[in-house]
């Protein structure tokens, strides 16, 4: 606990005093650096209605380091691969220590709301969207129904 910065500390205060909408992040009990997120699917998009769950780490570099952030919810996404990796400029090039675990999280839930198969981290769900929007969309919707209506 020592080691930990007043501003994750602060970070983690403001997330459960005042939460994003559609997403709670709770630090883990034995590691406050480790948050368990849980993410509502944007209206009018195909994943409306899914609670999709992943997972923040913020490294010991942060924030001068981007947070690693990862879907543990199956979803089927042209910027999220198999593994529930995401691409998006804020956790890689466009990260800024002015940026906040906040932002990240707002940021991904957008990313859910406007796809961008033009720059891939699952290139066949890519092809699928750039090929047949609507069948993807379609996919995109039975996922969500099958891996994050929740138990």
């Amino acid at each position: 606990m020592a080691n930990i910065s007043r501003r994750i500390l602060v970070e983690t205060k403001n997330l459960s005093r005042d939460p994003p909408p559609g997403i709670s992040a709770i630090p883990d009990e034995t590691n406050c650096r480790y948050f368990h997120v849980v993410m509502a699917g944007p209206s009018g998009s195909p994943y409306e209605g899914g609670l999709f769950k992943l997972e923040l780490f913020l490294p010991e570099q942060y924030p001068l380091y981007p947070p690693s952030v990862r879907f543990l919810t199956k979803i089927y996404h042209p910027n999220i691969d198999k593994l529930g990796r995401i691409c998006l400029d804020v956790l890689k090039d466009q990260w800024s220590p002015a940026l906040q675990i906040r932002t990240v999280l707002l940021s991904i839930q957008a990313l859910l709301g406007s796809p961008n198969p033009d720059d891939p981290l699952a290139n066949d769900v890519a092809r699928m969207w750039k090929n047949n929007e609507t069948e993807a969309i379609l996919k995109a919707q039975e996922w969500t129904q099958l891996y994050a209506l929740g138990d």
